[in-house]
């Protein structure tokens, strides 16, 4: 390959000019058509179909010739030296991926010049030179200028500068002094601190893993950088390099540190993410290594991934990246484990404190805080230790020995002649709800291929990708951490962020059906279909061989059945309306399963992303909560309105004792019974005096902040005469001073004047601070000084990269949920002024607002409205009903044209 690549440069000469006389502007502009030229046919030959392994191998080769060329035409035409002086000798070599010969589009050209003693004023004039037309060419350069012997002390105490001088391959120069380089980093550099450096880049490791959220099943994961990704699997070679002195896998597997199934596993790894990693580079233009939604969608018709049922090829992509990201945690701790046994005075390699001890248990031993097996055939002999292993490491806190599990890999067949044995169900069970925390038992049977070949619904979520910006993680790791989340409420370690789940988890009955029902609740993803009623039909049909007893199966099936039920309910329908509560407790129908259901919606929710979790939706559980649990006790008076409300005006007046009795009944004279049923006395008199205030203005505005600190959302509150359109001007209002809108409620009043709460947050999801901007905003919109359809169009970043997303527009029209409204649920791709653009719409069809429920999921909008027409009924026309879904998806539509207009 040498030879060819001695050759490139001849023929590189041959199309710059063999002279290459004229000025410097002339050959930098022959370089760069040669360049552009090679290049362009190697990106064709790779979108070709090409591998990448070829490509970064010819890229490296391509630009070994043009360094050559250019270093030859240096010293030969530019500065040339006839007999040039020891000090004016130099060798110059390739570091990193370039040195790997594994030079990726955009990637940096990394070099080091190598110079005896002091670098001569010839040679500082040809490095300058060199550097220049690399950086004149437009091309990424690192570069250092050191001796040999500084190579070697830096190596020491600089463990970065160790890496590179791993990979350091000769270009071009001086063999001698490559060689003395090479000697003094093994001699007097790395050969001496082999074990520190080995720790150090270990840490290093750990370190950017927490800093790229320490797991691998991340939706949007980092390319080179995250856990499983390309820069773990160049961590492991710069170990054995380090340690072993080697150079190719094959000497890996030689040394027995690898099996050659295992370097098969690290070659199809270092393949997938190298092909990955170029497709994406061009895909972009630059050096990206963040996979990011967009791209991936990219890069799965790129990389010719297809359609299957249930499967879109972006997520069969996606899976595919998992398990390749999968395997390499799996090679990290089998090579990690062969460098502990070989390297024992190294405390970094203990991977968790090495304990003293050694203990039999059973057919397994623990010795140096790792379980380990007596016998390489343990698992032959009787297949229930594939499931024993990790039940008794669980039971002892200990980690697995990673040849230990090496072993269970091998035979991960025999689990099928076991696993619907009463004993295997024991253990899996008695793992999945023991007194040990499960989770790092449940992860370790997921990394090892266990869990899904013993449980096979499990198996085809592993990995599984949900294409959208609400999930921040694969189906099976989601499970996981909600069963994690499960934990924390029981050993409350919630208490703080989920009071009332915290208490009633200790009140719940059938503790196991609730576990099982959390391990249960996604299966059923992937398969088309309601994954809720998929799901119920898998643990009906897998509850009885896992242990269960009917009444346990039958509380496990419901609670997956109805297990978005309550996230539903909360967030997207009236709280206030006796019809909500009514339907949602004719699911529920008791006490225990309103717990039940409680405890699984808060785990799942803090289960689906770091943010997805807050106050606001922990306020509107708990309000769901309190009234359905009402309900259910029989505490409720289905007659009671008129007389709570009449009780409601007697304290409000208590609490205007600054008004006069004649200004006090005519303000309640004006207030409807479900006004007054709906706010606390304190609100309802702060109401009064807004009103107040809004007349004194002549009948313009007055507007009212106040903190929700328990649903971390600021309320403002406006008051003003009613009018066509308002509810979608003051929502509009909202989107112009960056407020987002997280419910909204809204009442007419018999004077003609509405009250309108918006319960509003900043970006970050905390209270929104900026009081005036609303203030000016509204003074602008409300004048005219602004016309909102003009400015609301201005998508920032974030909506823009919910451009990649198909959300198809659903409008559903619901008269039962309500006795007294009509009940629009509106879905689409979310985006700043949707719900003014929704609102707007509304109002041309002749809709009257009563209030609105603000939900989102990633990029998907789903709001929901209580509406009547403009004679205060139910829309009960087909005809009124198809136009209002037409026209809602018409407005939809344009929305989602302008944010994919305007990413562009």
């Amino acid at each position: 390959m040498k030879n060819d690549t001695l050759k490139l440069t001849d023929v590189l000469a041959g199309e710059i000019g063999a002279e290459a006389s004229g000025p410097r502007s002339g050959l930098l502009a022959k370089l760069k058509t040669v360049l552009a030229g090679r290049e362009a046919v190697l990106r064709e030959r790779f979108e070709a179909g090409g591998g990448s392994s070829e490509l970064m191998t010819h890229r490296s080769d391509l630009y070994d010739a043009l360094l050559r060329w250019l270093l030859r035409h240096a010293t030969t035409h530019v500065f040339p030296a006839a007999n040039p002086t020891k000090g004016e000798i130099i060798s110059v070599a390739a570091l990193g991926g370039y040195g790997r010969r594994a030079l990726a589009p955009f990637s940096d050209i990394d070099l080091i010049f190598l110079h005896s003693h002091k670098l001569s004023p010839h040679s500082e004039q040809v490095i300058e030179y060199v550097l220049y037309m690399l950086w004149d060419l437009g091309l990424k350069v690192g570069q250092a200028v050191r001796t040999p012997g500084e190579c070697g002390r830096m190596a020491r105490t600089d463990h970065t500068i160790a890496t590179t001088l791993l990979e350091a391959r000769p270009i071009w120069g001086d063999s001698a002094l490559f060689e003395e380089m090479q000697q003094q980093f093994w001699q007097k550099g790395i050969g001496g601190s082999s074990d520190s450096f080995v720790e150090a880049k270990l840490l290093e490791r750990d370190e950017r893993h927490l800093r790229l959220g320490d797991t691998r099943y991340v939706l949007e994961p980092n390319l080179k950088d995250g856990k499983g990704g390309h820069r773990d699997l160049h961590t492991l070679l710069w170990i054995a390099k380090a340690l072993y002195r080697i150079k190719t896998l094959d000497d890996l597997v030689a040394q027995e540190v690898l099996t050659p199934a295992e370097a098969h596993r690290f070659r199809k790894a270092e393949m997938f993410l190298s092909d990955v990693r170029c497709h994406l580079h061009y895909l972009v233009g630059r050096g990206e290594e963040r996979l990011t939604f967009d791209h991936q969608a990219a890069l799965s018709e790129r990389m010719n991934y297809h359609d299957r049922p249930g499967a879109r090829r972006v997520e069969r992509f996606m899976k595919h990246y998992f398990i390749i990201a999968k395997d390499v945690g799996d090679l990290t701790r089998v090579i990690c484990a062969d460098f502990e046994a070989k390297h024992k005075k190294t405390k970094r390699f203990s991977l968790g404190r090495l304990l003293s001890f050694e203990k039999t248990v059973g057919s397994f031993k623990i010795f140096h805080g790792r379980l380990t097996v007596e016998s390489a055939d343990i698992f032959t002999n009787d297949p229930l230790n594939l499931l024993r292993i990790f039940r008794v490491a669980q039971d002892f806190g200990v980690d697995i020995h990673p040849e230990a599990l090496r072993l269970v890999r091998r035979d991960l067949r025999l689990i099928d002649q076991v696993r619907d044995s009463l004993e295997a169900n024991r253990l899996f069970l008695e793992m999945l709800t023991g007194a040990p925390d499960p989770i790092i038992a449940l992860r370790q049977l997921n990394e090892a291929g266990l869990f899904g070949r013993f449980l096979p619904p499990w198996g085809r979520i592993v990995a599984m990708m949900q294409y959208n910006m609400y999930h921040s993680y694969t189906v099976d790791e989601h499970t996981i951490r909600a069963i994690a989340e499960l934990r924390k409420v029981e050993n409350g370690e919630l208490q703080d962020v989920a009071p009332i789940a915290s208490e009633v988890v200790k009140q719940v009955p059938h503790r196991r059906a609730l576990y099982v029902a959390m391990l249960f609740h996604d299966i059923g993803k992937g398969r088309g279909g309601d994954h809720s009623v998929i799901g119920a039909a898998l643990l009906q049909e897998f509850g009885e061989r896992l242990g269960l007893d009917a009444e346990e199966i039958e509380t496990a099936v419901w609670l997956v059945r109805f297990h978005l039920v309550m996230s539903d309910t909360a967030q997207r329908r009236d709280p206030n309306d006796p019809k909500t509560i009514q339907d949602f407790c004719d699911i529920v129908q008791s006490p225990h399963r309103l717990r039940q259901l409680l405890v699984l919606t808060v785990c799942d929710i803090r289960a689906v992303g770091p943010d997805t979790w807050s106050s606001w939706k922990a306020s509107l559980l708990r309000e769901l909560y309190y009234r359905a649990d009402e309900r259910l006790a029989g505490n409720v008076d289905r007659a009671s309105l008129p007389i709570r409300a009449q009780a409601a005006r007697t304290d409000l007046a208590d609490a205007l004792p600054d008004w006069s009795s004649v200004d006090a009944d005519a303000h309640l004279s004006i207030l409807p019974d479900n006004y007054l049923v709906a706010w606390d006395i304190a609100d309802l008199a702060m109401h009064a005096r807004l009103m107040r205030d809004a007349v004194a203005t002549g009948g313009m505005y007055a507007l009212h902040f106040a903190p929700d600190r328990e649903r971390t959302a600021t309320v403002v509150t406006i008051c003003t005469l009613d009018h066509t359109g308002l509810f979608a001007q003051l929502a509009g209002i909202m989107a112009l001073a960056g407020a987002n809108i997280v419910g909204a409620r809204g009442y007419t009043l018999q004077n003609g004047y509405v009250i309108d709460s918006f319960w509003v947050q900043a970006a970050d999801g905390g209270l929104f601070g900026d009081e005036a901007k609303i203030r000016e905003k509204t003074e602008q919109v409300l004048n005219g000084a602004i016309q909102l359809g003009d400015v609301l169009h201005q998508a920032p970043a974030w909506a823009m990269r919910t451009a990649v997303f198909t959300v198809e527009p659903r409008i559903i029209i619901d008269n039962e949920a309500s006795r007294t409204h009509t009940v629009i649920e509106v879905n689409g791709r979310d985006r700043p002024g949707f719900l003014n653009k929704i609102a707007y719409t509304m109002t041309k069809l002749g809709l009257q607002i009563a209030s609105s429920h603000i939900t989102t999921y990633g990029e998907r909008a789903v709001d929901v409205f209580y509406v009547k027409d403009i004679f205060g009924l139910k829309i009960q026309h087909e005809g009124k009903k198809a136009r209002i879904e037409e026209e809602l998806v018409a407005a939809i539509r344009e929305s989602n044209a302008l944010v994919s207009l305007e990413a562009v």
